[in-house]
């Protein structure tokens, strides 16, 4: 990337923290219903899109892997991003035959597809970066209103657990996402509302023709938009 994108990094990882905090405060609390231990890799199966600065981050520290190991995950993000274009389309058909929400959700779960970034010793190549779903996978979450678990946890229906509202993580990623682009003075002024997997932010070059940029120019205004990381968990959820 042709940009300094160091402040906007900086308060993403300022999110990032609190988002770690949020998961070992829950993890300390239910031990035995949290499940996440080394060489598990059940969310890097899971299919879920990154906003524009989660994608510019990634790629960034991407960048610092050796050839070998970029080449290898480059293969792996080609395959992975034909299956997911398949299943995106699969899901658009079902909502032109009028197949409600829940329905194509539900049709999405069913499809696994491997992260490029998970080795072949079921390791994160890119663990201290990851993204922020990635962070919060296995501890009780509400997404636009409905619950969520992972599958191999010990949490149980019906039971009330601390929750971490994904809504309000989106929404602090997208505002963050949003000026961005604003500071860019770029051509595509909806970029931020661009969502890509994880296979299409390593696949992509985030330089100036991309970005659509008309002239240098990166206004780092660090304290616009400030969000709180602890504000999200904000009650509890069944």
């Amino acid at each position: 990337m042709d940009f300094d994108f160091t402040p906007y990094f900086e308060r993403y990882e300022e999110i990032l923290r609190g988002l770690d905090k949020v998961f070992a405060q829950v993890k300390e609390k239910y031990p035995k219903e949290v499940k996440c231990a080394t060489g598990c890799c059940d969310c890097c199966y899971a299919l879920f899109d990154l906003h524009l600065i989660e994608a510019l981050y990634l790629n960034h520290h991407f960048k610092q892997l050796t050839e070998k190991k970029r080449n290898r995950i480059l293969i792996d993000a080609d395959k992975a991003d034909r299956k997911i274009y398949k299943i995106k389309r699969l899901a658009f058909k079902m909502q032109q035959k009028g197949a409600s929400e829940e329905e194509i959700f539900a049709e999405i779960g069913k499809h696994k597809v491997k992260c490029p970034l998970l080795n072949e010793d079921k390791q994160c190549e890119l663990y201290p970066y990851r993204p922020a779903t990635c962070r919060v996978y296995g501890i009780p979450l509400n997404i636009y209103g409905k619950a969520h678990c992972c599958s191999l946890s010990g949490f149980k229906g019906g039971e009330k657990y601390p929750t971490v509202y994904m809504e309000k993580i989106y929404q602090s990623l997208f505002l963050l996402s949003q000026e961005i682009v604003q500071n860019l003075n770029t051509k595509y002024t909806a970029l931020h509302t661009v969502l890509v997997p994880v296979s299409m932010a390593l696949l992509t070059e985030y330089d100036a023709n991309y970005l659509g940029i008309i002239k240098k120019k990166l206004d780092n205004k660090t304290e616009q938009n400030k969000v709180r990381p602890n504000a999200w968990v904000l009650g509890e959820d069944k």
